[in-house]
């Protein structure tokens, strides 16, 4: 006939005291996890936004150059026909059109940038409800 045994109160205290210790070792596992995704992301965006800066600033000055150069040459290529303010208007309005263009693939470049980490995020869900079918 087996044994019935019955625990006692210190080894019961003892099994929740380790499930307690692990569960918080688990969490500051995945709270340091959730601070490297972020530092991950964050490193993202920093070098995006350096060569988004740097390209803007080299194509600002080259642009210009290459905005009066324009304005001249369809002055020069209507003789006269369309006058300089005429080709500034046609040279600053293309611009202005590109311009729109490119802030919205910009836009739709940083909606890409996910600063909450998904994967720690989720992990931590499973741990808690681990937890909580374990007491």
């Amino acid at each position: 006939m087996p044994e019935n045994r019955i625990e006692s109160p210190a080894s019961v205290s003892t099994l929740v005291g380790g499930i307690i210790e692990d569960a918080q070792q688990l969490m500051r596992q995945e709270l340091a996890l959730a601070r490297r995704e972020i530092q991950e992301e964050l490193t993202k965006a920093k070098a995006a936004a350096a060569s988004l800066a740097l390209g803007a600033v080299v194509s600002l000055f080259g642009g210009i150059l290459l905005c009066f150069m324009l304005v001249h040459l369809i002055t020069w290529v209507s003789h006269d026909w369309i006058p300089l303010w005429g080709s500034f208007a046609i040279v600053g309005g293309s611009l202005t059109i590109l311009g729109i263009v490119l802030l919205y693939a910009a836009r739709n470049r940083a909606s890409e940038i996910n600063l909450v980490p998904k994967r720690t995020v989720e992990t931590m869900r499973e741990n808690v409800q681990w937890i909580r079918n374990q007491t």
